[in-house]
């Protein structure tokens, strides 16, 4: 029988030696219809799964669900679908971000050359544009079809359209110890919204512009309570692994999966369960793989599992997916860094950090936090962040070092336009209200 102590154990589990941190990104992306723009089908000669049968070829190893492909690995990597077909590369845990950009440079060459075969696009943006969600096609996967479906019509709220028109951009990184971990996420949680507004990419909905530079964190927020947003406990200072394990324990359980069949359980926290309050779930048989896939259903802006994961960022173009996880790598991979972070982020209260989420949302970096913009708050953490990197010291093949992936940054910064502004004024001049256009501009 699983014990708290268990559970606690799988994040000391986690713990990395010093000087071994990796960093691992995934990215999600739209794949549409050249012809017409609509989203591509599960199935079909022109769909989602003769894609993957493309990757197969290349000798990606298949993960079925019945008859049905709703993954695929290769390398300690990983590709996985999203409830609306976005199609998510997961990487592997690389060692600097010269790495991840090489990753993801050779995933988006190979996507180039299915591209032409199949008359399809893929495109980088926080929220579809176009299509309405009920167009929107459906992957076969039980968790989804099973369970998130019908309990996100439940819930009301916007959910389905987190669920099938978002897109987002994620960066991954361990922790050396208990108090290590403490201080990344409450740096990373009390950063998140910040990071939201540098990488705003989602302002149009239904064909229209929508009044968000971030319109996707704004679904996430009308969500799921019990399962989303930022952790009050996460930007105190006295979080640990316990206080996470008790938050987890008393969030719904979606599902405890047994031979192949998803066990509805949404009526129950992981606590019932391991207290013997579901007839349907033996506690004895629960096992530390369950409690792995509840935590994989937590969908916080900061993430924490056998490592912590960033999730505040829209989907975005080939430069933003390396941004962002060298951005964070600067802040969280130098100590010097970490703790100038830490000393600035601890006079900010949860309520400063919420307050300024919810306007970033709307109007971008132009929010303010403590009366401070949020376009100095970002030259003053990309400074952070660039002494961070060039700290690391890691070179490419003509002696850059990782510094060189933040300027997308830098440039945003200088300018004071997001991607979500920029796309706004081409939509308003250059494409004469023609949201079409964002298909050739955005895709990759």
């Amino acid at each position: 029988m699983l014990s708290k102590n268990d559970l606690i154990q799988y994040f000391e589990n986690g713990i990395k030696e010093k000087g071994h941190e990796k960093i691992g990104t995934e990215h999600e992306k739209f794949v549409y219809n050249k012809s017409d723009y609509s989203l591509i089908p599960y199935r079909g000669e022109q769909s989602i799964t003769t894609l993957l049968e493309e990757f197969i070829k290349d000798e990606w190893k298949p993960k079925f669900e019945g008859e049905n492909i709703i993954a695929l690995s290769k390398d300690n990597a990983s590709i996985t679908l999203e409830p609306g077909g976005q199609f998510e590369l997961s990487g592997a845990p690389l060692n600097n971000v010269h790495e991840t950009c090489r990753e993801i440079n050779n995933h988006l060459a190979f996507v180039k050359t299915v591209e032409k075969k199949m008359n399809i696009g893929f495109l980088g943006l926080g929220f579809l544009p176009i299509e309405h969600l009920e167009n929107v096609p459906h992957v076969p996967k039980k968790r989804y079809s099973e369970i998130m479906r019908p309990y996100m019509k439940q819930l009301g709220g916007l959910g389905l359209d987190m669920m099938h028109r978002s897109c987002t951009v994620q960066a991954n990184f361990d922790y050396t110890s208990e108090k290590d971990m403490k201080k990344k996420i409450m740096v990373s949680s009390a950063l998140q919204p910040l990071v939201t507004g540098l990488f705003a990419n989602s302002p149009f909905h239904d064909g229209k512009l929508n009044g968000f530079q971030s319109y996707r964190s704004f679904v996430w927020s009308k969500t799921d309570n019990d399962r989303t947003g930022i952790l009050k406990s996460m930007t105190g200072e006295n979080f640990s692994f316990e206080e996470y394990v008790d938050y987890a324990l008393k969030v719904p359980v979606y599902s405890i999966i047994r031979d192949g069949n998803y066990i509805n359980c949404l009526e129950y926290t992981f606590e019932d369960l391991i207290n013997n309050k579901f007839d349907q779930i033996d506690s004895d048989d629960l096992s530390i793989d369950d409690w792995a896939d509840h935590l994989s259903t937590i969908f916080t802006e900061v993430r924490l599992k056998t490592y912590i994961e960033m999730r505040g960022a829209d989907a975005g173009g080939y430069r933003s997916l390396c941004a962002l996880p060298a951005f964070w790598s600067g802040i969280l991979y130098c100590s010097d860094c970490l703790e100038e972070a830490l000393s600035i982020v601890t006079n900010w209260s949860y309520e400063d950090i919420i307050s300024f989420r919810s306007s970033v949302c709307e109007i971008g970096l132009n929010a303010k936090l403590k009366d401070i913009s949020g376009w100095e708050l970002a030259q003053q953490f990309l400074k952070i962040s660039t002494k961070g990197l060039e700290s690391r010291s890691n070179l490419n093949t003509v002696g850059e070092n990782e510094a060189i992936h933040i300027d997308y940054l830098y440039e945003i910064v200088h300018k004071r336009e997001s991607s979500a502004t920029r796309l706004k004024n081409l939509y308003e001049g250059k494409w004469n209200k023609n949201l079409e256009e964002i298909y050739s501009s955005e895709s990759f």
